[in-house]
């Protein structure tokens, strides 16, 4: 998605919460935080595929609105040396929505969108499955597109050494192989899980 198309997306989520005139100003902050320089896949890129790919999916969401402002917070706070970004990032999105006048029960409900990124968890809703297969995109995406995320993400842990970041990269991706199925939401099992499969078999080899 370019400038253009992100700002539209982020006016159209939240008019349909009923926000007539969303917080500019909160966008740009959002935006600021997913340009920082210690970001290399975390970033408007990731932000952009994942929007594009919800409006791909939009008919299997019952509040897409709501995912897609999940989507804009769910690594709005990133640090690697830390391991409360959702926490975190979950608490600002619905501070954000309360804030802005948006309902309690919607408030909370993207709070818990954002925590089902931890992928800690089976996600419990609808919405949620379909929020995590498309941040799990990634990992279907084209070899090219695989490998370019993969150094990314090493660049973002540029500071492990490599005899400390393979071990961990490796289990990291074998709990994703490990699930069956990978993606939860039939229609994103169809076009991505035999690629995604194949990708994290061949970062394994």
């Amino acid at each position: 998605m370019d400038e253009a198309a992100l700002h539209g997306s982020w006016v159209r989520a939240w008019q349909a919460l009923g926000v007539a005139s969303p917080d500019e100003a909160l966008l740009d902050e959002l935006l600021a935080c997913h340009c920082e320089a210690h970001r290399a896949y975390h970033t408007l890129q990731h932000v952009g595929e994942c929007l594009a790919l919800l409006e791909e999916e939009r008919e299997h969401a019952q509040r897409p609105a709501e995912i897609a402002l999940a989507l804009w917070f769910h690594d709005a706070i990133y640090d690697v040396r830390r391991h409360d970004n959702e926490e975190r990032s979950a608490a600002w999105a619905r501070q954000a929505l309360l804030d802005a006048g948006v309902a309690q029960d919607a408030a909370e409900r993207v709070h818990a969108l954002v925590m089902a990124t931890r992928h800690d968890a089976p996600p419990g809703t609808t919405d949620a499955r379909l929020l995590v297969d498309i941040d799990l995109a990634i990992l279907g995406a084209p070899p090219e597109r695989f490998a370019e995320y993969e150094r990314q993400i090493r660049i973002e842990y540029a500071h492990v050494p490599p005899q400390v970041f393979e071990p961990r990269r490796r289990e990291i991706l074998d709990r994703f192989l490990a699930r069956d199925p990978l993606y939860l939401t039939p229609s994103m099992r169809e076009r991505l899980e035999a690629a995604a499969r194949r990708n994290l078999k061949r970062r394994r080899a």
